[in-house]
């Protein structure tokens, strides 16, 4: 990978240790935006947890552009992504005129999805709340402040070069008008020269109502402990509720009748002794949320035994 050698890159530090001496690596752009792109296109699973559709898709006469690259998320979100190699104001409004583009195409994103997933996949694709990422080396705060007034669903996700270290960091997620309203607590700038944190929205009520007080405090724990690793944010879906840094970790639903909060983690259950009552094996069966392994919250105390399912579920975020 050629890099191009860049000032102000954020606050992120990475330092090579070598005989107990640490020497700082500078971080770096890419020399070329496509080459970023195309690193992305290869591993957007891997990286973003999207699963990658086409790359420079024509969007015809009217829209006259082509899209970096169309792919659809974990939950059968369509998704458009753009990339810039260093800072560029214009990669938002890019974004955000191929979501219109987006809007109007929904048989043709559905070909597109049925040729390269197959129509099961098409036809489960979620178009109530499409989805813009953008990738850039950097974003400036009032970038994150536009993106909370523009009123679509928007990830701003800054990266840097280290050698061979690619890094990727959430900088906003922003919900948008056409979903419910997200909780997040995005990477703060300890320089005081990046973007500030996004807004924290308070979690619905209506989703415990009618559970009893336990089962509130409860919640109320589980959920300060999904949001505590660095850039971990709490989308509000229909029936439960997400928790994703650049990918999906978490999905809660509390259950009042049976004072319960089951959370499901993203974690193969051949690698975790199930015990009954406690855990469960979800993958073959249809659940709401993450497919992988539902744990049975009763207590702080079961919360405390789920903590290393928990640390695992984040680190493969």
């Amino acid at each position: 990978m050629v890099l191009e050698r860049e000032e102000h890159m954020g606050d992120l530090k990475v330092f090579r240790v070598r005989g107990g001496r640490a020497t700082k690596i500078p971080g770096a752009s890419v020399a070329v935006e496509r080459e970023l792109q195309s690193l992305i296109e290869a591993n957007m699973e891997a990286m973003l947890g999207i699963r990658f559709l086409a790359s420079e898709y024509r969007t015809g006469r009217r829209h006259r552009g082509r899209v970096d690259s169309l792919g659809l998320d974990e939950s059968g979100t369509p998704v458009v992504i753009e990339y810039k190699r260093s800072r560029d104001q214009n990669v938002i409004n890019q974004a955000l005129s191929y979501l219109v583009w987006l809007r109007d195409h929904h048989h043709e994103f559905e070909r597109l999805v049925a040729d390269r997933l197959g129509a099961e996949a098409a036809g489960a694709v979620d178009w109530s709340n499409p989805r813009v990422v953008c990738v850039a080396g950097e974003f400036t705060y009032h970038d994150t402040v536009a993106v909370e007034e523009i009123g679509r669903r928007i990830d701003l996700i800054s990266y840097q070069v280290f050698d061979d270290v690619l890094t990727l960091r959430l900088i906003a997620s922003v919900a948008g008008a056409g979903g419910p309203s997200s909780r997040a607590k995005a990477p703060s700038s300890s320089s005081g020269t990046g973007p500030e944190p996004v807004a924290v929205v308070s979690v619905p009520q209506h989703r415990l109502e009618g559970a009893p007080a336990k089962v509130k405090e409860l919640f109320g724990a589980v959920d300060e402990r999904l949001l505590l690793p660095e850039g971990a944010w709490m989308e509000p879906q229909q029936h439960y509720l997400t928790y994703r840094r650049l990918k999906k970790f978490a999905s809660v639903r509390v259950l009042p009748r049976k004072e319960v909060v089951a959370v499901n983690l993203k974690l193969d259950p051949a690698t975790v002794e199930l015990e009954e009552g406690f855990t469960r094996d979800v993958t073959k069966i249809g659940c709401l949320g993450i497919s992988g392994v539902e744990v049975s919250l009763r207590s702080r105390a079961d919360l405390e035994r789920a903590e290393e399912l928990i640390l695992r579920s984040i680190a493969a975020s």
